[in-house]
């Protein structure tokens, strides 16, 4: 098969022609090659030279007047155009040894090197020959893989997985971003050498981890984790939502897959990173929380709570960012049962207002994620729940026009209290500001100052402060 009028780039056509004139071997290779079968559109480049990738590089940027990154302990270089970043390393063939995922690395032959790519769906390249020129070169049938849609390694599974485990990862990832199925050989090789994840480090496999969180489905990736146990090695907290108990009769949900759903309705929605992390937090500490009661069966009590103490934790220990990040997904997991005790109760001003100032500005994704957590099979149920919802958006957009609450500071400032009463900072200044909001939010005052500067009056004067 030839690729050439799939490679019509004028820097591929440029490099093509430096390749010529320097008298070297040079092919696409990887995710490029991958893409172009797939008509998707690439931005990364990785071309494998014959001999020294870094000398063709360098002749590269020279014509191309580009950005030039050189990486001699690794023996690559990285281009930098407008457009596009290019790679080039020489051809080479892998060692490794057993405590490490750090390859020994000798020059190869393009078989060699075809040889230690992940996947053969990866292993294809493009000549980049002057006589040759787009000529696919696949001597693993990558080509006939990628039309069945199925993930197989060039070489013996168990060695491409023990050599370098994060491959296990990015199987897992790749069958979940283009819905895939791993060769059950692969997928074998996977759950046997689950535990070699843990000479990763926890930087690469969270890289691999919210790949998989992105991708259309991501219940296909999560399913494939917990399936080859993976998950149990690089999120143990959330293979303890697995599982149904019995007492008496009754039984609770199995909290792993309606979170897998959760999540795959929310990615129907957004493609939020941290939404979607708020999506597979949001009942992580129900295995926490679980207790029996004869006569109402299984409850959950504080979960939610207990649930938003836990994430800074997990956020740690996957090496996830703590910053407002993980702010924004603690406060959903904390918040995500408060619109739905809404729909279940009469909607009240108050609690309109209360879930208002408490979202704040993420309160649209707060009824998202609220959205998506209803996964009963009862459509009855379902309809009654959403039309409630609808009834609570409308009186937010109401409520929220009339009295201004969303993220709202009390009217009246410490300092005007202060010189109202002509008094220092004291613990009086917050009992008054803390009261004002709260007649705010039960609807006892409207949201401006002239009514709060009356009710500071008041309760200045119930605690003994005069004004000046």
């Amino acid at each position: 098969m030839n690729l050439s009028e799939h490679i019509q780039d004028p820097i591929i056509k440029t490099i093509s022609k430096i390749t010529s004139e320097a008298n070297m071997e040079a092919y696409v290779v990887g995710g490029y090659t991958r893409d172009i079968l797939l008509n998707r559109v690439s931005k990364d480049i990785d071309i494998v030279v014959i001999g020294s990738g870094i000398h063709l590089a360098k002749l590269v940027t020279k014509k191309l007047n580009a950005q030039l990154s050189i990486f001699k302990n690794f023996g690559t270089a990285q281009v930098k155009t407008r457009d596009l970043e290019i790679e080039f390393v020489g051809a080479r063939k892998e060692s490794y040894e057993r405590g490490s995922r750090k390859p020994i690395i000798e020059d190869g032959t393009l078989q060699e090197d075809q040889e230690r790519r992940d996947f053969t769906i990866n292993a294809m390249s493009i000549s980049l020959q002057k006589d040759s020129f787009g000529e696919l070169i696949d001597p693993f049938k990558g080509l006939q893989d990628l039309e069945n849609k199925i993930l197989k390694t060039p070489l013996d599974p168990s060695i491409t997985y023990s050599d370098d485990p994060l491959r296990m990862m990015r199987a897992i990832r790749f069958a979940s971003q283009l819905n895939f199925t791993i060769e059950e050989k692969s997928l074998k090789a996977i759950t046997a050498n689950k535990d070699r994840i843990q000479i990763v480090s926890q930087e690469r496999i969270t890289d691999e981890l919210n790949k998989i969180v992105l991708s259309p489905i991501p219940s296909i990736g999560f399913n494939l984790l917990y399936n080859t146990e993976l998950l149990h090695n690089i999120f143990p907290k959330m293979v303890e939502l697995q599982g149904v108990e019995i007492i008496n009769g009754k039984e609770h949900k199995d909290n792993f897959y309606h979170t897998l759903e959760v999540l795959d309705n929310i990615s129907k929605k957004s493609e939020d990173l941290w939404l979607r992390w708020a999506a597979i937090l949001h009942d992580i500490a129900k295995p926490d929380t679980k207790k029996f009661n004869q006569k109402v069966g299984w409850t959950f009590h504080g979960h939610e709570d207990r649930g938003a103490r836990m994430v800074p934790k997990i956020f740690k220990q996957l090496k996830l960012p703590l910053d407002r990040k993980m702010k924004y997904v603690q406060k959903l997991v904390l918040l995500h049962l408060r619109p739905i005790a809404l729909v279940k109760d009469i909607v009240t001003d108050s609690g309109v207002r209360r879930l208002l100032f408490d979202a704040g500005e993420d309160i649209d994704d707060l009824l998202t994620l609220c959205r998506a957590d209803i996964t009963s099979k009862n459509k009855f149920k379902v309809k009654k729940y959403f039309n409630n919802f609808n009834l609570v958006e409308k009186k937010m957009k109401v409520l929220e026009e009339k009295d201004r609450v969303r993220n709202f500071q009390p009217p009246v400032s410490g300092e005007l209290i202060m010189k109202t009463f002509n008094i220092k900072p004291c613990r009086a200044i917050g009992t008054i500001k803390d009261e004002i909001k709260e007649a705010i939010l039960d609807g006892k005052i409207n949201n401006n100052e002239k009514e709060a500067f009356e009710m500071m009056l008041k309760i200045g004067k119930r605690i003994g402060l005069s004004k000046s």
